[in-house]
Formats: C-alpha cells, structure tokens, sequence
C-alpha cells in the first residue's frame, strides 16, 4: 500500500499556541504509520512556517525556536504540495491531505480552511463556513436561535458600542442581570472569559476580554452543569458520543486555568444524568453540527440547567483540543473508539470528498 503524505499544522498566530502545540504531538502519535507520511509544519507566534524534516520520535524534545526549515503551501491546485526553502533553492514536497491542529483565530476561523481550499489539499475538520460561524460566539448563537435550541438571555457588543460606558452597564444590567459572563466572541479554551457579579467586576471583565476581540457577548449565568458531546462523521452522517461532565475544582467556572493547569479539575465520562438527557443532548449536538453544515468533527457543550432539567446550548468548537486531557478524544474513547481509530476516521473522512462509505457501515447514521 502506497502511503499518503499528511502534512500536520499546528502553533499559529493565536493565544492559543501552546495548545495546539500539545494538540498537534498527540494527533501525531496516534497516526497510522502503516497509512501515512507525516510531514508536521510549525507555525510560529509570529506567523512564519517551519518544516520539521528529522525524526518524528524526537519531535517532543525539539527547540522550538530550531524547529526547522521555513516552507510555504504552494498555490497550485494541479501539483498539491509544500514548497521546502533553503537559502535559494526550493523543494516540492507533495501533500495528500492536512490536519490542521490550530486552535483560535488563523487556526478554527475558516482561514486556514480557506488557504487549503485554495491550494486543493482536502483537510481534516469543517469548511470555511462552519468553521467562521462556529468561531464567532455571536453567530453561532444566531444559528442555536434559528433551529430552536435554548440559550440564556445574551447582548452582543462590539468595541465601539462602549464608548459610552455607563450607559452600556445599565443595559446590561437590567436586561442581563448579575451574575453574568463577559466572552470574547472570537477566543477559545474559555481566554479573556470573566464572570462578573457586580457593576466593577463587569468593567473588568469587558476591559479583559476586549484584549482578545472587538466584539463581545454578556451572557446571563446559570446555575447548573457542563456537559459536552462530541460530533464525529461526514456530512449526513455524522453521530454522537456518550455525554461527559465538567467538574471544575475551585475556579467559578471552567476557564483556561481549570482545562489545562489545575489537576484538581475533573471530568466524569459519561456524566450521571437520564437517558433522556443525554438523548436529547446528543440529539441537539448532531443538530447544531448539521445547521452550520459541519463535517468531520465538532464539540458541542450545553449546561444543564438545576432547577429546570432543561438543556441549554452554550457553544461549539470545531477544533476542539486534542490533548491527553481534552474532552474530545475522551468522548469517544468511552464510545468505543479508541484515539488511534478516530485520528484515522477523521484523516478518511478528509478524503473521502463526503462520501459516506469512508465509515464503517454500523458507524453511519440511519
């Protein structure tokens, strides 16, 4: 069997760098080597591109600052490839398909995805459209809205709506209330979230996330759980995992510090809650991936909320994080489907142009 070249993306330009660099070395490791050439491309802070041409067993321990030789995709669709740099001289390097394991902007935005829509290289993960909603808070509500999903009471503010401060904390004050959430409308692994329950802390917590996005969204709290399940399949066929629960040690809520630094913070896969929640979840998350017209794999989380039973949406990530603790992975290893299976079904269904029969038979929906 001749194997393909799977050139694997991580880094970038967002906050979430240091993610995507975890992301990318598990993905790595649970890629068939009988299948595939891996060819990982880092993608610096600063948005330059190194090809990491030596061992991949060694990848863990490489300086990253020495990571390797500067590449670029190349623009031809006929001749799909890398273009390898060394002083004057380049090097085609040809690709089959790519993972881009990018988290945040210039990762899950749909830019990457466009680039690799312009260059033919058919790649794991949602298109540019699912991706650029999915990304954007404010739209993916939008979309919650119009296939009828609860959500909370939200308001969506862009930087030049606060010019008049007072005012804006008045309005959300009495059409939000306290407690509230102030997001970023475009960040992921809950940065530049804040929960305010007063009038300064909700300064703050705008002042906070307004250095990571323009646009904002104040969402009213809820008391109740996290739950989250995972989408994996085709267009059409996509299905869902078991449904797991957040269980945040002290933090308030689970921000970036609770996901990936705080040992004390549990998950509880799959979570202890009624058939019919979790059908209805499951229900909704395949729902959600289908409006936005979603393909190969999606996170999508919900709160339960505690004196109602009902099930709200809250957000979805199209990139979700792939690390030995991220949730993604652990969904659907509690699913029957162990991350060296899943790597290898999202990389097929990449290739497969949204032909269902890349998947198992049993696996496709009916």
């Amino acid at each position: 069997m001749n194997k393909k070249n799977l050139l694997v993306l991580f880094g970038g330009c967002s906050p979430e760098h240091d993610v995507s660099k975890v992301s990318a070395l598990t993905i790595i490791a649970n890629i068939s080597e009988e299948k595939y050439n891996v060819i990982p491309v880092y993608i610096t802070k600063e948005g330059k591109w190194l090809l990491y041409d030596g061992s991949i067993d060694n990848l863990r321990n490489v300086p990253w600052e020495k990571f390797g030789t500067p590449a670029a995709l190349s623009p031809d669709r006929v001749n799909k490839g890398l273009l390898r740099i060394v002083g004057n001289k380049i090097k085609y390097i040809p690709v089959d398909a790519a993972f881009p394991a990018l988290h945040g902007r210039n990762g899950e935005d749909g830019t990457i995805q466009g680039l690799l829509e312009l260059c033919g290289i058919p790649y794991v993960g949602c298109g540019v459209l699912a991706s650029a909603l999915a990304m954007d808070k404010a739209f993916t509500k939008i979309i919650a809205a119009r296939i009828g999903l609860n959500q909370l009471d939200y308001l969506t503010l862009n930087r030049w709506d606060l010019e008049s401060e007072e005012e804006i904390l008045k309005k959300i004050r009495y059409k939000i209330g306290y407690p509230c959430f102030v997001k970023p409308a475009n960040a992921g692994s809950s940065l530049g979230i804040s929960k305010a329950a007063n009038k300064k802390e909700l300064s703050e917590a705008i002042q906070l996330a307004l250095e990571f996005d323009d646009k904002l969204v104040i969402e009213k709290a809820v008391s109740g759980r996290e739950l989250e399940c995972a989408v994996l399949g085709p267009r059409g066929g996509a299905q869902a995992s078991v449904v797991g629960e957040i269980l945040p040690a002290a933090s308030s809520f689970y921000d970036y510090d609770a996901k990936y630094n705080n040992s004390e913070s549990k998950t509880l896969v799959p979570a202890d809650i009624s058939p019919e929640t979790a059908a209805e979840i499951q229900r909704r998350a395949v729902q959600m991936f289908q409006a936005v017209d979603g393909k190969g794999l999606a996170r999508v989380d919900f709160f339960l909320e505690n004196e109602t039973g009902r099930v709200i949406f809250n957000e979805m990530n199209t990139m979700p994080g792939f690390t030995p603790i991220s949730m993604y992975p652990m969904l659907w290893r509690a699913s029957g489907i162990p991350t060296p299976d899943l790597v290898d079904r999202l990389i097929e269904i990449a290739l497969s142009n949204d032909d269902e029969s890349a998947l198992p038979e049993s696996f496709c929906q009916e």
